[in-house]
């Protein structure tokens, strides 16, 4: 009849429902992290026993700097690149280590800014982009740090076992299911290692006993490595011979170019002293000088030792497996090379200690944000440690180690570290244009926003475009192209975006310095395995996976239940 009302059909209601979800899915996403502005307050949560204690000094995070950046790769990575770059690998360093500064400018200035709490990269990104984007900058972070811990254990527990065989009980008397390489079963699927697992738990009950007795640690290992360091140059400096010198880049300037970008990867850790923001006495005033110093002092140790390795044997003979002890031994100072292999332990050591300290702390920000269970934002009442974190990461770390041969799974690593690097960069862009959160709701602000994230991308792409072009030889032409127009899209953001000064530490040059940070950060994206642009993609799918059916539903960025991130008090940066 046609006056009786027609039912709304099934498929209009599944339309529409998908449509909310949808929705919703989008509105979540966008959300960001609000920080509070007031200078003159400090973190502040429901519970006083769930925040952290503020026990680091400047020292201690330079330590913690030094010691997640400076691993045995000193004693490894120098001489690997030098056999391709001659001895102008000590420019090889030098550049990226120039870069690394530019990355670590934008850096301090956000932990500068942002100082009270734990998050890093990831709270950035919440705070100048949005949920969804701060969620993919973690899983991409994290994914890195498991595999990474898991196969610098291993090679802790190869060296430890090396170490042990210098002694005549132990040599050729050690199973290979303990320490060396590991047992294989089913192919190779499988490959035990008892030793891996053990020191990974050693580290997670010292971190789980408070971060004064981690740093305790960290700092004694750390400062054990650079005594190591400085006599291996000390020693080395005498027995130089200049000749060796000659010529400086016996492969051309490319070669010093491409073995930038394979250390680029040596300094990586740096980043770590972000994320200690809410243990630090004086955020403001110590982590922008943390971050800086520790890296200052990473290139200055590089440098001595490129030099000295170059200066003793010529660059075409140096060993690929242990170039510079094997340059000691040629020399007759074998007690040299015994210092190396102690110093690699401690070198490991600080680095893993840190990477299982740098996730834990990223997993209690997402817990008190939501978007992960709530058992990762629980924190010790006395320890003052995030222990269910901490045991978390310890027991991945360990499983992988123990189980799996990880080190076949180093190609598809630093995609996080560039991403999180990259992201950082443009967080700085993105906080400084002026009137963000006044001219929210302006349709000329929202035109304004989009236009330089627009720019941003596109430096990205170009970045991305011509580490393609010099990967693979292309034309001189199409590199050339891409650089003008990512200098076409920073002259963009010079003149059509206002910026602000924001308080505490400055980037300088911005936005010149952040723009250069995307792009090159990018070009090294580009030299990545092929496999890890797959990794990429497929986490960040199954990363929006995870967010659509757990994080948008439980995610409380500005929730009166939730724990406000706030500045540091005034006195605290004094």
């Amino acid at each position: 009849m046609g006056g009786q009302k027609t039912p709304p059909s099934s498929s209009s209601s599944s339309s529409s429902s998908s449509s909310s979800w949808f929705s919703h899915f989008c509105s979540s996403a966008l959300r960001t992290k609000p920080i509070n502005s007031p200078l003159d307050t400090i973190l502040v949560s429901r519970n006083s026993t769930d925040a952290l204690v503020r026990r680091l000094g400047l020292l201690d995070l330079i330590l913690l700097g030094v010691g997640a950046s400076i691993g045995a790769g000193i004693f490894v990575v120098t001489g690997t690149v030098a056999r391709d770059a001659g001895p102008g690998v000590t420019f090889s360093f030098i550049l990226a280590g120039l870069s690394c500064v530019l990355n670590a400018l934008c850096y301090a200035e956000l932990a500068s800014r942002l100082p009270a709490v734990v998050g890093g990269a990831y709270l950035y990104a919440y705070s100048a982009f949005n949920e969804l984007t701060a969620f993919l900058v973690f899983g991409q972070l994290m994914i890195d740090y498991h595999i990474g811990a898991a196969s610098i254990a291993r090679s802790l527990a190869s060296y430890v076992v090396t170490i042990l065989e210098m002694f005549p009980v132990f040599k050729d008397n050690i199973p290979s299911w303990i320490g060396h390489g590991g047992e294989e079963f089913f192919g190779g699927t499988l490959s035990i290692n008892l030793l891996a697992p053990f020191l990974l738990a050693l580290l997670t009950v010292i971190l789980c006993l408070g971060v004064g007795e981690s740093s305790i640690v960290n700092s004694f290992m750390t400062v054990l490595k650079v005594i190591i360091v400085i006599i291996v140059i000390f020693v080395g400096a005498f027995e130089v011979d200049v000749s060796n010198w000659s010529p400086f880049a016996p492969h051309g300037v490319k070669e010093i170019l491409t073995g930038a970008t394979v250390v680029f990867f040596a300094y990586v850790g740096f980043d770590a002293v972000a994320n200690s923001a809410e243990e630090s006495r004086r955020p403001q005033r110590d982590l922008p000088l943390g971050i800086i110093g520790s890296l200052v002092i990473c290139i200055a140790l590089y440098i001595g030792v490129c030099l000295v390795l170059t200066g003793m044997v010529p660059y075409y003979l140096l060993g690929e497996d242990a170039p510079l002890a094997e340059a000691f031994t040629s020399k007759g100072l074998k007690y040299v090379s015994i210092l190396i292999s102690i110093g690699a332990v401690a070198g490991l050591t600080t680095t893993l200690l840190v990477g299982l300290y740098v996730q834990s702390r990223l997993y209690l920000g997402l817990g008190r944000d939501g978007l992960l269970p709530s058992l990762f934002s629980k924190v010790h009442p006395t320890r003052h440690t995030p222990i269910h974190s901490q045991v978390w990461v310890g027991i991945v770390a360990g499983t992988l180690g123990g189980l799996f041969n990880v080190h076949v799974l180093s190609h598809i690593l630093s995609v996080g570290a560039l991403t999180g690097y990259s992201v950082v960069s443009a967080c700085v862009l993105a906080l400084r244009w002026k009137d963000k959160t006044a001219s929210q709701f302006s349709s000329r602000w929202t035109s304004a926003w989009r236009e330089g994230v627009l720019c941003i991308v596109t430096v990205a792409c170009c970045g991305f475009a011509a580490g393609l072009f010099y990967r693979f030889s292309a034309s001189f032409i199409f590199l050339v192209v891409a650089v003008v127009i990512a200098i076409l899209a920073t002259a963009a953001l010079c003149c059509r975006q206002t910026y602000t000064n924001p308080p505490g530490f400055s980037c300088p040059g911005v936005p010149i310095v952040p723009a250069v940070c995307v792009f090159f950060n990018m070009f090294l994206f580009a030299q990545l395995h092929h496999e890890a642009w797959v990794r990429f993609v497929v986490l960040s799918i199954i990363m929006v996976a995870i967010y659509a059916f757990y994080g948008q539903y439980h995610a409380k960025p500005g929730s009166d239940e939730s724990i406000i991130y706030q500045r540091a008090p005034t006195e605290a940066t004094r």
